[in-house]
């Protein structure tokens, strides 16, 4: 499971221990010694070298592995030219914090509705749900990694298509998107990067001056004032990176492991904070350097100190579109009583009026053609200090995006992680 920024986050915008490190330790820790390291390892395939010698598991999506999803009989598509449900109750099931109450107080007043959110604070909490068969939602966050279970188990409609015209609003690249190929089952909801930020008036210099922009939070100087994103599959890739790794969905046990050094020589280092409070602790000072979501810093002014210019915060991602990037998705539950609605719900968020509407109050950018760094300055939606924290239509052509690992290579993962936030 990759781990997502809405995790743990609470309406008013701070976060709530929803999901703590130490819970996500004690499961890896579970893992590890249900099975012992080694076993683990020799899941995963690895022989002497350490290196694994399995495949990949053929229906794990990948961008040089475009999949699509099956339409099942027993699961087709609504039909066309139907008319929205009448004073109706589409329940949307939510991310904590994730979408702008404003614009669905429009959606309701323009189809004589009522919409009811339903909110989760972790993917994981979600599924569980979804699972017991017994709830009737409509509308549905799943991440990317999610999709084929939920597919294959037939709780995702089919989508019709006559029903989503603003589908063409969005990016060509989520018009036919590699991990749902022909968008059978999903829409784009939102995008976002992995990268630094920091304190330009507390450090010196920036990620770009150096020859690898990873490194910066390895710094010394800078003791007590270096956190990292508290997320096992983020701070990983950040210590692939700094050793020059870009596969961020690698299963070689001697990359990860290198990944593992580096982290815990960061934390000897510089005695690193691990936390998702990038969006509060880099505003506040607290933080001087931060691995951080660009959604969360998008929202700095929000929360900078009175007399504090926003313009002391910098965000850096590679100018190359050569890091992490990420996306959700909006899907139609098959057990919703509302597909109509649904339908024209995603269609709604696909609408750049309304999208600019939701991104101003979420933080988090849609990928829609027009909504560009010029446009979200322009409407006061982003302050010009900040549009590093746009992401591009490019990102997604060269970015790295952290998808689904096989079983055995996410307890190495975890495994991994477990040693580094526990310091060694």
């Amino acid at each position: 499971m990759v781990f997502h920024p809405r995790e743990g986050r609470s309406e008013e915008g701070g976060w709530s221990p929803a999901i703590s490190r130490r819970d996500l330790l004690k499961g890896a820790a579970g893992v590890g010694a249900a099975m012992g390291l080694s076993s683990v390892l020799a899941a995963c395939g690895a022989g002497a070298s350490g290196k694994p010698t399995a495949s990949l598991p053929s229906d794990l999506a990948r961008p040089n592995h475009p999949v699509k999803w099956p339409i099942y009989s027993a699961d087709k598509p609504i039909a066309s030219g139907l008319s929205p449900e009448r004073n109706a109750t589409l329940k949307l099931y939510n991310w904590t914090a994730y979408i702008n109450k404003k614009v669905v107080k429009n959606f309701e007043k323009k189809y004589n509705c009522t919409v009811q959110i339903t909110t989760f604070n972790t993917m994981d909490e979600a599924l569980a749900k979804l699972q017991t068969g017994q709830l009737d939602f409509d509308v549905f966050i799943p991440t990317v990694d999610v999709l084929g279970p939920l597919i294959e188990s037939k709780q995702l409609r089919p989508l019709n298509h006559s029903y989503i015209p603003n589908i063409t609003q969005a990016w060509k690249e989520f018009q036919n998107p590699f991990y749902d190929q022909g968008w059978r089952y999903t829409v784009p909801y939102t995008i976002y990067t992995t990268g630094i930020a920091w304190r330009k008036d507390k450090v010196a210099g920036e990620p770009s001056d150096m020859s690898n922009p990873w490194a910066f939070p390895w710094q010394g100087k800078y003791k007590g004032r270096v956190a990292i994103l508290d997320d096992y599959r983020e701070s990983m890739s950040l210590g692939l990176l700094k050793n020059g790794i870009t596969n961020l969905n690698t299963t070689d046990v001697s990359q990860l492991t290198a990944a593992k050094k580096s982290l815990l020589k960061l934390a000897a280092l510089t005695d690193v904070h691990i936390d998702n409070n990038d969006w509060r602790n880099v505003p506040s000072g607290q933080i001087w350097i931060h691995h951080a979501w660009s959604g969360d810093m998008a929202a700095a002014e929000y929360y900078m100190p009175k007399g504090t210019p926003v313009s002391v915060v910098g965000y850096w991602f590679p100018s190359d579109g050569k890091g992490p990037v990420a996306n959700d998705t909006m899907a139609v539950l098959a057990g919703g009583q509302n597909p109509v609605l649904a339908h024209l719900f995603l269609n709604y968020f696909l609408d750049l009026h309304n999208a600019l509407e939701n991104i101003g109050w979420n933080g988090y950018m849609q990928p829609l053609n027009k909504v560009t760094p010029a446009l979200l300055i322009k409407e006061q939606i982003l302050p010009k200090a900040l549009s590093s924290t746009v992401v591009r239509e490019s990102d997604f052509n060269t970015g790295l995006q952290e998808l689904e690992l096989p079983a055995s290579a996410r307890a190495v993962w975890q495994q991994d992680w477990l040693e580094v936030s526990q310091g060694g």
